[in-house]
């Protein structure tokens, strides 16, 4: 069994940051996709950012480039997703989940095994 827990979360003020954490716990490849996906009220799924833990190649969606970082701490089976300069449209439960390495790229949820139980983040104006 494959458990994912996020921490982190929490209100901000726009134009501040927040760093979520994701520990993964329970069996699960050396190597795979971890993702960061969140969903606003009223809004789609959608995916953040991934981290391919082997290599370290980090992807992103065009919303967050240039202001959230995705990294990992191998030694500690932990992914973190800094955000600076946040918005208040980056409010939205962010939710962290780990997946096979071949469609890592695409940030889409669906390709996605295991799943944390989310986390709510807060940017007010």
């Amino acid at each position: 069994q494959v458990h994912l827990v996020e921490s982190g979360g929490g209100s901000v003020q726009s134009g501040g940051s927040l760093r979520l954490s994701c520990t993964v716990s329970g069996y699960i490849p050396s190597v795979y996709c971890m993702g960061w996906f969140r969903q606003g009220p009223g809004k789609e799924r959608e995916g953040v950012a991934a981290i391919n833990t082997g290599g370290g190649t980090t992807y992103y969606a065009d919303s967050v480039k240039g202001r959230f970082t995705v990294s990992q701490d191998n030694a500690k089976n932990t992914v973190y997703l800094q955000m600076n300069s946040l918005k208040p449209e980056d409010t939205a439960m962010y939710y962290c989940a780990a997946g096979p390495l071949q469609w890592c790229a695409l940030l889409r949820g669906s390709d996605f095994y295991y799943w944390g139980q989310g986390i709510q983040v807060t940017v007010s104006s």
